[in-house]
């Protein structure tokens, strides 16, 4: 699956939150989650942090990713992982009216190691939508 790797070690992902539950058109959203190395050798994990719009008025993906960050950990260490998703992330491009379009709605934020591997999800609402030129 994409984002796969491999790894001698393992990771645990816990405490996801968001920093609000509805964004505005210019606001952002602050996806945080503690990362734990669980394992016996450091190690290094890439947190990948996919949307997925749940109202759409057109077919999207599955799952997009939107935010990545790699971290190192030595063996029992924690670390918070702090990403941010803004209207940017959540809009597609129209080509009929060639301009981007961000629609209002829920949001699921899913974060884990790889697209197949989500350990946590959360929502949270676009509360208008928006246009701009490409």
């Amino acid at each position: 699956p994409f984002g796969f790797g491999l790894s001698y070690t393992t990771f645990a992902y816990s405490s996801l939150s968001l920093s609000t539950q509805q964004i505005g058109p210019d606001d952002t959203c602050s996806v945080s989650v503690d990362i734990t190395n669980t394992g016996q050798r450091a190690g290094k994990e890439i947190v990948q942090v996919y949307v997925r719009d749940q109202q759409a008025s057109l077919q999207r993906p599955e799952k997009e990713l939107k935010a990545f960050a790699k971290v190192q950990l030595k063996p029992g260490e924690r670390k918070t992982v702090t990403l941010s998703i803004g209207r940017d992330a959540l809009a597609y491009y129209d080509d009929l009216a060639r301009e981007w379009v961000a629609e209002a709605g829920e949001f699921e934020v899913l974060v884990g190691a790889s697209s197949q591997d989500i350990r946590a999800t959360a929502t949270f609402t676009l509360t208008a939508s928006s246009r701009w030129p490409f």
